[in-house]
C-alpha cells in the first residue's frame, strides 16, 4: 500500500496594524539632488511613521522605550520602523535617489 502524502497548508494573517500617532505636521513631500530632474530619480519612499520615528530618535533625543509609548507602539516595532527608515535614507543618499515622503491613507469611516 503506498502512503499518499498529507500536506498541511497552515495561512498567516497579518495582524491588521496599528494607527500609530504622529504629532508633528511635516510639509515637505520630496527630497532630491540639486541639478536632476526629478522625473530622471529613482525613488526611495519614506513613511510618516518611519519620519516619526527619526523626529522622536534624533531631533528630541528621547529613548526607544519612551518613543514607542508616544507612538502608541511596542518597542520591537518601533525598532523595525528605526531601521528601515535609516536604510532607505542610506540607500537614497548613496545612490543618489529621490526621497518621497508618503503621506498616510486618511481611514474611510
Amino acid at each position: 500500500m503506498i502512503a499518499t502524502p498529507y500536506y498541511f497548508v497552515i495561512v498567516f494573517s497579518m495582524r491588521r496594524r496599528n494607527r500609530r500617532r504622529i504629532n508633528y505636521k511635516f510639509n515637505e513631500t520630496y527630497f532630491k539632488p540639486r541639478g536632476i530632474p526629478l522625473n530622471q530619480l529613482a525613488e526611495s519612499i519614506i513613511t510618516f511613521e518611519e519620519l516619526e520615528v527619526l523626529r522622536l530618535r534624533y531631533i528630541k533625543k528621547l529613548d526607544q522605550e519612551v518613543a514607542a509609548k508616544e507612538m502608541r507602539i511596542s518597542q520591537s516595532q518601533y525598532q523595525r520602523d528605526l531601521s528601515y527608515a535609516l536604510e532607505k535614507i542610506s540607500i537614497a543618499l548613496i545612490e543618489g535617489n529621490a526621497i518621497k515622503i508618503e503621506k498616510p491613507i486618511a481611514k474611510k469611516e
